[in-house]
């Protein structure tokens, strides 16, 4: 009677590292890492050792420095003697304002003009189809040049509405003059590491305002539950809605808001908030071409989703907007919500060509005034890199997490 035993196990040599195929990818791996850090190394051991040649040891000492440059738009306060700092957060909410307002147009007009475009009337389907092929090749440097340039040459100088009674939204060519929010018995500001200051009215409404929106959203949940469990959905619209307006009104009548109207005094407005040209141009830009991406991208998605779908819910006397808005869009947004980030992601980067404008972005104040008065490229363009790279992780992050809760979930 033979008895079976295991084989003796190998003991380990360092040539298995080369040769055998458990251990060699590894190896390679480790090796390539050693070498590229060392690289790393090299590149910025030899950087450092010129700049101190040059007597410009790394530091961000400058940031505390007076900026002695003006920055025309801005969200908020800032003068000339206000630090490098302050300049480059206003810069940096210009950038985040231009981002924000261009990715909701885009996705506006993207879904309306891709929708369109599958349009059985055959005009408006050819004419989405000439603005989507005219936008996107055509490089957006020149919409914005040419957008700023028809904002100038169309619209009226401000000395025109001299004697003329004015509504509470003002067109010139030195920008659009709309109503500012004002509060009679506000809270006042709050200074943040002494860097900036934040509205305490602004906080306290958004508080209000996104605390309703959860108690709607909770309301939602408990009459999908309702539906699920009994077959009939309970009428909550009206007390979602209520509780998102009720309390907002309510703190906005207890701060005292009013509206403060722009009025023509000397040679221009005065009063209320002005958005300027540069500011209208960039974004109606940038809106206008990544549209033109969004929109194929729409059309990709709808197209993707099976013609039965369609039949299936005509066969239920759905209606075709209805079909539209149930159906098909829910379907494709697993479809569209991926290539949408990069085109978000892509509009934010492409607001770094603010300046072609006048537009102050972060770009234009800490890569391009900052940079040149100072000398400190090494330390400003790390910033600027930063800056970018966090806001396109962030929209990553926030786009990747919606693409989860649109995904299907098996019971």
């Amino acid at each position: 009677m033979t008895t079976l035993t295991d084989p003796p196990k190998e003991s380990f040599q360092l040539s298995m590292l080369i040769y055998d195929t458990r251990y060699r990818s590894m190896t390679i791996q480790i090796v390539a890492l050693i070498g590229f850090m060392l690289l790393i190394g090299m590149i910025i051991s030899n950087t450092a050792q010129n700049l101190a040649d040059l007597g410009k040891e790394p530091s961000f000492g400058f940031l505390m420095e007076p900026a002695g440059y003006d920055i025309n738009q801005r969200l908020i306060e800032y003068t000339s003697q206000s630090t490098h700092l302050r300049a480059a957060f206003v810069g940096l909410l210009n950038t985040l304002l231009v981002a924000f307002m261009g990715c909701i147009a885009a996705t506006i007009l993207g879904v309306i003009i891709g929708v369109l475009r599958l349009s059985k009337n055959w005009l408006i389907a050819q004419l989405m189809s000439v603005y989507v092929e005219f936008f996107r090749n055509v490089p957006v440097l020149l919409w914005i040049v040419f957008t700023m340039a028809i904002l100038i040459e169309t619209l009226p100088a401000p000395r025109v509405f001299k004697g003329v009674e004015t509504g509470s939204v003002v067109f010139t060519n030195r920008g659009i003059y709309v109503p500012e929010p004002l509060f009679a018995r506000g809270l006042g500001d709050f200074s943040v590491f002494g860097a900036f200051d934040v509205s305490i009215d602004l906080l306290v409404i958004l508080a209000v305002l996104f605390g309703g929106i959860y108690a709607a959203r909770k309301v939602k949940l408990r009459a999908d539950k309702t539906q699920e469990a009994t077959g009939d959905r309970p009428t909550t619209w009206h007390i979602r809605l209520g509780l998102i307006v009720v309390p907002t009104v309510a703190v906005l009548f207890a701060l005292g808001f009013y509206l403060g109207y722009p009025e023509l005094k000397g040679f221009n407005f005065k009063g209320g908030t002005h958005m300027r040209n540069s500011l209208i141009a960039l974004w109606l830009a940038l809106s206008l071409y990544t549209a033109a991406f969004i929109a194929e991208i729409v059309r990709a998605g709808i197209m993707a989703i099976s013609h039965g779908q369609t039949e299936a819910a005509a066969a239920l006397g759905l209606r075709s907007n209805r079909i539209m808005s149930l159906v098909v869009l829910p379907q494709a947004l697993r479809v569209i919500i991926p290539p949408l980030i990069s085109n978000y992601l892509n509009l934010t980067k492409n607001s770094s060509l603010a300046i072609a404008v006048g537009y102050m972005d972060i770009t234009g104040t800490l890569g391009g005034i900052t940079l040149n008065q100072t000398g400190r490229e090494l330390e400003t363009l790390l910033l600027l890199m930063l800056c970018y790279l966090i806001i396109s992780l962030s929209i990553s992050a926030v786009m990747n997490w919606y693409n989860e809760s649109v995904k299907l979930k098996e019971r």
